[in-house]
């Protein structure tokens, strides 16, 4: 029997490990040959809906990198068909909604998402790996409302969040109203996966940077607390991150979730100087896995020993791997990550 791999549970609730747990944001897909295969017959979409290929890809990472967590592979868009959302993944672009959001009435209009109904294949996949094949914790995910905001109102990507910022101020009522459909979504899809086997979860606030911090108290922060009130008799770790947010954090400190997770931006050392006292998730800049080893090498020491000082650190990338990286970078990461990370905690 294949011993159940714990680190990344127990670093999340700051308690002591062997070593500095990790796993690496979109480490399922993109950059490995196998998953380009994949894709060269089945978009993103129909491979979330056949859970033994998608369990594959989640499951695939972990054997090429020894890492502590497998994150499951499906989009921060896949609950919103369910609820009336038209959105397709464009190649190259992302979620693009044809039937976006412009007034208080198609708020209105939106349905009740049931997991169960709307996204069976996701909770197969998550029970496919839990129950037969993973012996690390499997981290489901969400995106935040407001994120997921962005793409309904947006229609999809968007630079400057224009419509949905000016939205958000100038018609908060219904604002509001979208916050709480979309909170009571996220509450119910990340109950349904941790039924489903879930051992953790992680909800991307991907474009919240985009917010300043006074919008970000007023509009967000409330739906923010709801959801991880609601979700905090889980018992599973919950974990915060979004891109360009360390103005964000102390928020997030404040928030009855568990890790916060912190981009490339913001060091280690920096955000426990602010008043960061829970565990931490980060921070690598992923550009660096391009860089040359030796300089690759002495970044990621830099911040495992920062993550040590404090009890509660899980090394990650500031943001996800990119296409153009090299597998073999990233099982040789892992591999430093754990004997350096051993060596240091050694000598404690």
């Amino acid at each position: 029997m294949t011993v159940f791999n714990d680190t990344l549970l127990r670093a999340s609730r700051g308690e002591s490990t062997e070593h500095t747990p990790v796993w690496y944001m979109r480490q399922a897909g993109r950059s490995q040959p196998e998953y380009r295969k994949i894709k060269e017959k089945y978009s993103l979409e129909e491979i979330t809906h056949q859970p033994e290929l998608c369990a594959y890809v989640t499951h695939l990472p972990v054997q090429n990198y020894n890492v502590d967590a497998a994150i499951l592979y499906k989009d921060i868009v896949t609950p919103l068909p369910g609820m009336g959302v038209d959105v397709k993944i464009q190649a190259g672009v992302g979620p693009v909604i044809s039937n976006p959001i412009r007034s208080a009435k198609d708020i209105d209009n939106l349905r009740e998402f049931h997991p169960e109904e709307h996204v069976p294949f996701v909770l197969d996949t998550i029970k496919l790996l839990t129950e037969e094949q993973l012996n690390v914790p499997l981290i489901g995910f969400a995106g935040a409302p407001f994120t997921l905001a962005s793409y309904m109102i947006e229609g999809g990507p968007s630079k400057n969040y224009a419509k949905t910022k000016s939205f958000m101020v100038s018609e908060p009522q219904a604002w509001f109203k979208l916050m709480d459909k979309l909170g009571d979504m996220i509450v119910t899809d990340l109950k349904a996966q941790i039924k489903a086997g879930a051992k953790a979860f992680q909800i991307f606030d991907s474009w919240a940077g985009a917010l300043s911090h006074e919008d970000y108290v007023i509009f967000i922060k409330p739906v923010m607390t709801r959801i991880f009130n609601k979700l905090k008799d889980e018992g599973v770790p919950m974990i915060m991150f979004g891109v360009g947010t360390s103005h964000l954090v102390l928020d997030w400190q404040e928030l009855p979730l568990d890790v916060v997770g912190l981009d490339w931006r913001l060091p280690i050392k920096q955000a426990r100087q602010m008043g960061i006292t829970k565990p931490v998730q980060g921070n690598l800049d992923p550009t660096l896995l391009l860089a040359d080893w030796n300089v690759l090498e002495a970044r990621t020491k830099v911040i495992i020993d920062q993550g040590l000082e404090t009890p509660g650190h899980i090394f990650n990338l500031g943001h996800g791997v990119f296409p153009s990286v090299d597998p073999d970078v990233l099982k040789r990461l892992t591999t430093l990550i754990h004997d350096y990370s051993r060596e240091q905690i050694a000598k404690k």
